[in-house]
């Protein structure tokens, strides 16, 4: 039976690790701007667990964040702004940005 990818806050609580088996597959981190904004900066997923969802379940974790804080989330992360713009789950909590 395959063990579970868990996540979990980082230690610095700027993020979230993806852990499998005690070791750190992934990562996403994040900076808080002003009180209603963050900005997701870095998504990483080692090669070998690319394309097991471990990096959209990243990006949920900092949504889900962004949500319990009353934040909106800049993606200047490729990967995230590929998500937000993937799936409509994260509508509520993009800032539009209109230039």
């Amino acid at each position: 039976m395959a063990d579970e990818i868990k996540y979990f806050l980082s230690e610095t609580g700027d993020g979230f690790d993806a852990i499998w088996n005690g070791k750190k597959i992934g990562e996403i981190t994040y900076v808080r701007v002003g009180n209603d904004k963050m900005i997701i900066d870095y998504t990483g997923v080692d090669p070998d667990f690319r394309h097991k969802h471990v990096g959209l379940s990243l990006v949920r974790n900092a949504a889900n964040i962004a949500r319990a804080q009353h934040r909106y989330i800049i993606t200047l992360c490729p990967f995230a702004r590929a998500m937000f713009n993937r799936y409509p789950e994260f509508d509520d909590v993009r800032l539009l940005n209109h230039h």
